[in-house]
């Protein structure tokens, strides 16, 4: 998958989980790739275009401690049930050393998933994560 492709996936799957939670589940998301030899940000939207990369180390920790407990493979996704704030909620491996990043901003996973209609918003995630298992992001 192109990394074009990759961000109209996001958009759409995205778009897709708040028709079904009638509000934003995540109303940030940053495309990586974290490679040995460095890492680069692909694409970003959401409401720090200005000041997200200086946080951006902190704001991984939550979904850091979640992912080191297990090798994740494409089209994995993890989600850290505290992380508050500009602290990353969810993560999907987009391909080799790509990973996609979710947040919301003003609520944890944790209050997300006491909404009944969260069970039905997680579906086009997992749809996502499909579709990068079957066409990682290049």
């Amino acid at each position: 998958m192109t990394l074009e492709d990759a961000k109209a996936a996001v958009i759409l799957a995205l778009g897709r989980m708040n028709a079904v939670y009638t509000k934003p589940v995540f109303d940030e998301w940053i495309l990586v790739s974290l490679r040995s030899d460095g890492g680069a940000i692909l694409a970003y939207d959401g409401p720090r275009a200005e000041s997200y990369q200086r946080q951006f180390a902190a704001d991984l920790q939550p979904l850091r401690t979640v992912m080191a407990e297990r090798s994740q493979s494409v089209g994995d996704f993890e989600f850290a049930h505290d992380a508050a704030g500009t602290r990353f909620d969810a993560c999907l491996k987009a391909g080799a050393t790509s990973f996609l990043f979710c947040n919301n901003t003003r609520k944890s996973m944790g209050e997300i998933r006491q909404d009944p209609l969260w069970l039905e918003a997680q579906k086009p995630f997992f749809l996502l994560s499909a579709k990068f298992r079957a066409h990682p992001l290049e």
